[in-house]
């Protein structure tokens, strides 16, 4: 056959040869996926932060990582911790309180707290033990040398105090959720301070005016009994126009300000009051299931080529 004459066409061309036909050609081998990610196909990845190169959302199956409410159902930011997305803001059950409206209802339950003083007084005049004295012609002397009445009314005073202070705090902070945090503490703390401020002013008038009157008609030698008093507690004036208190009157406020602050630091909430949990969205109705993972080949069962 000379060279201008074409050749026929022959099936037996090798692939190397020109003018092979196409179907010599390899096929592309089919893309496989390895039984370690048969999910792989389901759906496509998520699209990256082009500044950053990092998918936005990554697939999850975690109960406690809900997905955002402008995000894809089925996915949850990569930056979640303990079960808040990445930008939840907590939001009270409640609605906050106008500040003035806090500050007012918190001077209420100071002064309420402070109220109470008074059966706090007349509790501790009635558990107080009164202490035996002398009549001398300088004034009244204790009877015994050491006299263990005044170290009793002090403390009956300190544990009622630093109690009544705790039950203040405790009162407070379920009472008034609505204004739980500093203005709370204050109303708190200043509150249990009136209370024991009017306690021992209350408990110690119980029997005073019998005192006076004995002190300044009975004769001489004549024995009769002085009212609770604190004698580990009090006001001092500095310069005659600062009263500063010290000793166990501050107990109740003592008390107060620790109960507050630890049931501030037990709150399982941001805000101290009770918030709303995020919602866990599992799908919606428009969203298909995903497919179920490949079961195992039965025994025996011949192996699906790998090539």
């Amino acid at each position: 056959m000379s060279a201008d004459t074409p050749e026929p066409d022959r099936t037996d061309r090798r692939p190397d040869e020109p003018g092979a036909p196409a179907a010599w050609a390899e096929p592309d081998p089919p893309a496989r996926v390895g039984p370690a990610d048969p999910y792989a196909a389901r759906e496509p990845a998520p699209p990256r932060d082009p500044a950053t190169g990092v998918p936005p959302y990554a697939p999850t199956g975690d109960p406690w990582h809900a997905p955002p409410h402008d995000g894809p159902v089925g996915y949850a930011p990569a930056n979640t911790d303990l079960g808040y997305a990445a930008g939840y803001s907590p939001v009270p059950v409640e609605p906050d309180l106008p500040r003035g409206r806090a500050v007012r209802l918190a001077l209420l339950a100071a002064l309420v707290a402070s109220v109470l003083g008074v059966p706090l007084g007349l509790l501790w005049a009635a558990l107080a033990p009164d202490t035996p004295v002398l009549k001398v012609a300088d004034g009244a002397i204790y009877a015994e040398p050491q006299p263990e009445q005044p170290v009793a009314a002090d403390g009956w005073f300190s544990l009622l105090g630093l109690g009544f202070g705790v039950l203040v705090a405790l009162a407070l902070w379920f009472l008034l959720r609505r204004v739980r945090g500093p203005v709370g503490l204050l109303a708190a703390v200043f509150g249990a301070f009136g209370a024991g401020l009017t306690a021992w002013q209350v408990g110690r008038r119980v029997g005073l005016a019998g005192y006076e009157r004995l002190l300044e008609s009975a004769p001489v030698g004549r024995a009769f009994d002085k009212p609770a008093d604190l004698r580990a507690g009090g006001i001092d004036w500095v310069l005659g126009v600062l009263p500063v208190p010290h000793g166990n009157l501050l107990l109740p406020a003592f008390g107060a300000a620790v109960a507050y602050t630890l049931l501030a630091g037990w709150s399982r909430w941001p805000s101290l009051r009770p918030e709303r949990e995020p919602d866990v969205s599992w799908g919606s109705a428009g969203t298909p299931a995903p497919p179920a993972a490949p079961e195992p080949p039965a025994p025996g069962a011949a192996a699906p080529p790998h090539g």
